[in-house]
């Protein structure tokens, strides 16, 4: 079967080369952005088997693997009167590192033009939900992690303050919000020192779970005054690096 008919898509993927490149080696994985009962033998002829949560089967084999790089497999569909048969198109998958994350390149080879055009929404979803697991899995223990960072704005000692936001927070990390337009770790430290001058013993308390998507995260936050009593609310929007420390974090007063 000639296949003269090629989909291409690239996405960028808020996670590092290796942690994208082991959902297509790791068969939970696999299952967790196409759907339970998908599972991967990730080896040159070893099977590919899709089950799509509507229940349509896609099967195939891996043609070529590069580890963190590139794979490429076949692609059809089972069943009787399916569009593609098993191993009647080819996809190919090339992953590029970035200093923020990882790109994905998608080529699907197919044999007709319209059988291209009719997979474009398809593969726009999926490697939109593709993006989502994989940043998900890279970004885990948010909640805890912003913890550390809200904990920091009431750490009175200076060394210890700057240590608790460099274990969550990167170097250069750039904070803003009403009252705040900080560079680096080191200016954001000095900020929360004066800060306490001005409001002694008010601290910030994550308020309930953390929501990431993408990369990007929301904290929703209370501040409370030394009696407990709430003093103010309001939402960090926290942009992620890809070892999972935050990059940028924009704090909105309610």
């Amino acid at each position: 079967m000639s296949l003269e008919h090629s989909l291409e898509r690239t996405v960028f993927i808020a996670a590092g080369r290796a942690t994208v490149f082991r959902f297509f080696t790791d068969s939970e994985r696999f299952a967790a952005w196409w759907g339970a009962g998908s599972r991967i033998d990730a080896r040159p002829g070893g099977a590919v088997h899709i089950r799509f949560v509507n229940g349509v089967v896609v099967t195939g084999q891996v043609v070529e693997l590069e580890p963190d790089r590139r794979i490429v497999f076949t692609y059809g569909y089972e069943g009787e009167g399916k569009p593609i048969p098993p191993g009647g198109s080819l996809v190919t998958v090339t992953l590029a590192e970035e200093a923020r994350g990882t790109r994905l390149h998608l080529r699907h080879d197919l044999p007709s033009a319209s059988l291209r055009d009719e997979h474009v929404q398809g593969w726009r979803y999926q490697l939109a939900l593709f993006a989502s697991v994989a940043a998900a899995d890279q970004h885990g223990g948010l909640d805890a992690r912003v913890d550390a960072f809200l904990g920091a704005w009431a750490e009175t000692e200076a060394s210890a303050r700057r240590a608790a936001l460099g274990a969550v927070a990167a170097d250069g990390l750039v904070f803003h919000d009403r009252f705040s337009c900080t560079a680096g770790l080191d200016d954001l430290a000095a900020h929360i020192g004066a800060a306490q001058v001005h409001m002694p013993g008010l601290r910030l308390e994550r308020d309930g779970a953390v929501r990431q998507c993408q990369g990007v995260a929301l904290a929703d936050w209370v501040a409370k005054g030394p009696d407990g009593a709430v003093r103010g609310r309001g939402v960090n929007v926290i942009e992620l690096a890809p070892d999972g420390r935050f990059a940028a974090v924009t704090g909105f007063w309610a």
